[in-house]
């Protein structure tokens, strides 16, 4: 939070540093006659700003919720497949039963702080392999026992594909080349407005004030929910807490 409140509390300062530059070396007056021609190129600026921002915004918000709901799916599946083994004989069905709650509160204690520090491994769910195992040896068995292995393997299948894709989440990022086009766009349009000829400064800083505020809170907020397991905003295990506590008080 404080390196974001850093970000924009340095961005305001740069536009009004920049206004101040820009207001010593020409006069407001000498700027106003080519406001006709500012206006329209801020307007043509600004408008194509506007979009790319509410795209980008959009578009990583829309992954957040996507990568929220899979790590919700992937709960339930752990919840499932513990029902599920409730179905096997023992000593099958109390181990898978085991491993499920052994799954949820990995992944609550270890996986989702070493998603937080960008360092998880695919390869630390030992459990799931195991599962495999009693599942694929169960559905080997005729009877009652085979049909509640055939479920409980396609929940697994599932399973792996959630967690997969969490993993792959958590290093997902905005390319390099959009940031320099967001941080690039946001510089020429705050820049242009500057050069805007206004004979009362006062009305001109709070003007470009709100703006490069405006934009750099945006820019921060898009940086913050384009990892959306790291920073400020970012998906919590709550679904693995409430599928933990089931597993927990279930009998």
């Amino acid at each position: 939070m404080l390196i974001n409140i850093f970000i924009v509390v340095v961005s305001v300062s740069a536009a009004i540093l920049f206004l101040y530059g820009v207001s010593r070396t020409s006069e407001a007056h000498s700027r106003k006659e080519s406001n006709d021609f500012t206006g329209a190129v801020v307007a043509v600026i600004g408008t194509t700003y506007a979009v790319l921002l509410a795209f980008m915004l959009s578009n990583v918000w829309n992954m957040f919720q996507q990568a929220q709901i899979n790590a919700e799916q992937e709960a339930n599946d752990v919840v499932n497949i513990a029902r599920l083994g409730s179905l096997l004989p023992s000593p099958a069905g109390q181990q898978v039963q085991q491993l499920a709650r052994q799954y949820a509160q990995r992944v609550v204690s270890i996986e989702f702080p070493s998603m937080e520090r960008d360092n998880l491994s695919p390869h630390n769910a030992s459990v799931v392999p195991e599962m495999w195992k009693i599942a694929a040896t169960a559905q080997a068995q005729p009877g009652q026992q085979s049909e509640a292995a055939g479920q409980m393997l396609t929940t697994l299948r599932s399973l792996t594909e959630h967690r997969r894709i969490r993993i792959l989440q958590s290093h997902e990022a905005l390319p390099a080349i959009l940031w320099l086009v967001l941080i690039a766009g946001g510089v020429i349009t705050i820049a242009a407005f500057c050069f805007f000829g206004v004979q009362n400064f006062r009305f001109h800083l709070l003007q470009v004030t709100v703006l490069s505020f405006l934009i750099s809170l945006i820019l921060v907020a898009i940086a913050d929910i384009d990892r959306p397991y790291q920073g400020t905003v970012k998906v919590s295990p709550a679904g693995f807490d409430f599928a933990l506590h089931t597993l927990v008080t279930e009998p």
